[in-house]
């Protein structure tokens, strides 16, 4: 099974690498040459540059603020409302069943008013923030929700509040760092659905990295797809920081080692 999971995720990455590196056919031995000049032509684009550079904007946004919207809103219901537990978590799963288009349909007058009454800040794609934080809910949540169920966080709560801690150095220097883990694996998660978003940012007509790249693959499809390659990358490298590097992965990986076979 394992196998197969990697020959699925890793093949299609070959095969980009083999595209994208594709040189002129030499006329001698009929043989294609190998070149890297695909990816040394990425900042000949000067649209790419700048999609590029909004989209990791909107992702260090996007992260911050659903961070800022999740995790206050998550610790407190735990340990002070826990019946409304099930609501938070119908509400942030609640992207999953609306459809892209369905949300572009019904936010773009919002966004046409921002972008006729707020001048060049309604027209950065900066606004797109709004959209993406709500988009990453549903994998944020789970991700933190996990975290949160792992520890005691009612008993941390109100040792901290017992010992005079006020409720946001509560929840920023006492259950915070008890889920660590589960904090960076929904900023990496939303780091990834950011620089993978293509449909609401094309009906927006927003020039995001996936915008530029569908635009740039019209003209050349070897650039377009060299650096769809690198956001892959970049994307499994993070999630593999985290994985080996996320607080408490020396600690599972010693109780694994020492548990019987």
């Amino acid at each position: 099974m394992l196998v197969a999971v990697l020959a699925y995720l890793i093949l299609p990455l070959i095969a980009m690498l083999e595209f994208s590196t594709r040189g002129d056919v030499d006329p001698v031995t009929k043989a294609a040459t190998r070149s890297l000049q695909s990816y040394a032509a990425i900042f000949s684009y000067p649209n790419l540059v700048d999609g590029i550079i909004a989209s990791l904007e909107i992702a260090a946004l996007t992260v911050v603020g659903m961070l800022a919207i999740l995790v206050p809103t998550m610790v407190w219901t735990v340990v002070r409302v826990p019946r409304m537990r099930r609501v938070v978590e119908f509400l942030c799963l609640l992207p999953l069943a609306i459809p892209a288009i369905v949300i572009v349909v019904g936010i773009a007058p919002i966004y046409r008013f921002i972008g006729q009454h707020l001048g060049p800040l309604g027209a950065s794609p900066l606004t797109l923030t709004f959209i993406d934080i709500i988009l990453v809910l549903p994998y944020s949540y789970r991700a933190i929700d996990s975290s949160l169920r792992g520890i005691d966080t009612a008993t941390l709560a109100d040792a901290a509040r017992s010992l005079g801690a006020s409720w946001p150095r509560t929840i920023f220097e006492v259950i915070v760092p008890n889920i660590r883990g589960g904090v960076l694996s929904a900023a990496v998660l939303g780091i990834a659905l950011v620089l993978g978003e293509f449909t609401i940012s094309s009906l927006l007509s927003f020039n995001t990295v996936q915008v530029v790249i569908y635009l740039l693959g019209k003209r050349d499809p070897f650039v377009s797809v060299a650096v769809s390659l690198l956001a892959l990358v970049f994307a499994f490298v993070l999630l593999f920081v985290i994985s080996r590097f996320a607080p408490g992965a020396d600690n599972r990986a010693q109780r694994a080692a020492e548990e019987p076979a």
